[in-house]
């Protein structure tokens, strides 16, 4: 099957499986956000995953990689993005594990079976509001900043979809740690691990990793510091084991 690669767009090599990624940076290309959340996620063999503000599908085909899930499904709201990401799972041959749906995260509960995933993976828009935007409606805005969707949408949801005792896993930014905490226990998804990410080693951290799970008890395990660079362009070796670069 010839998989179509249009102007303006670009085949990354993933680095696992020999999976690749089509990508376009007029629009966004995926982050270390998404690789170390899809490092974080723990799924189990027999498993469906559903992936919100997939994106260009970067999650669900990491995690495909790593983890025998029965089944992956993946939400964005932006057509673009959404053809972009469905190419590059026929460009891997993934079409039987995962199925990229175009639809609103905020609609997701009428979309998909409620109560019936056993993880929730999200890398969502971090940025409250429209502040300083110039076009709020370019791609970059819309995945960068909650224009389309909420916090609260996102973690509401995602509760809905989930099965008791699943988890949704989340990358989000440290400044709003309060009121994802706050947020997750009053829809009962219970903060079980939280991992922070700092830059380097003296730095604050500009990242947390968290795991929430559905009726869980009251009990959190804060991992250890996540430290990305030895130094300016050195990444450490837990990074680069993440990345699958290690020696």
């Amino acid at each position: 099957m010839n998989v179509e690669i249009k102007a303006n767009e670009r085949v990354d090599d993933l680095g696992r499986n020999g999976y690749r990624i089509i990508q376009n940076p007029d629009r966004f290309c995926f982050g270390m956000d998404a690789v170390l959340l899809s490092d974080f996620a723990k799924v189990k063999p027999g498993d469906r995953v559903l992936d919100l503000c997939t994106g260009t599908g970067i999650i669900p085909i990491l995690m495909e990689a790593k983890w025998e899930a029965f089944s992956y499904k993946a939400l964005e709201i932006q057509e673009d993005s959404a053809e972009m990401a469905r190419r590059s799972v026929a460009l891997n041959h993934l079409e039987e594990k995962i199925e990229i749906v175009t639809g609103d995260v905020k609609e997701a509960d009428n979309l998909f079976e409620v109560n019936s995933f056993h993880a929730v993976t999200c890398n969502p828009p971090y940025m409250i509001g429209q502040h300083g935007l110039t076009n709020p409606d370019s791609p970059k805005a819309i995945a960068r900043h909650e224009i389309l969707c909420t916090l609260e949408d996102i973690i509401r949801q995602s509760a809905r979809m989930l099965i008791q005792g699943g988890s949704l896993y989340m990358v989000h930014r440290p400044f709003r740690l309060a009121e994802i905490m706050t947020t997750l226990v009053r829809y009962k998804l219970e903060p079980k691990r939280m991992q922070l990410v700092y830059p380097y080693i003296d730095k604050e951290p500009n990242m947390v990793l968290i795991q929430a799970t559905k009726g869980g008890k009251s009990r959190i395990t804060i991992e250890k510091p996540l430290i990305v660079y030895e130094k300016p362009g050195i990444y450490t070796e837990e990074i680069l084991k993440i990345y699958g670069m290690a020696k």
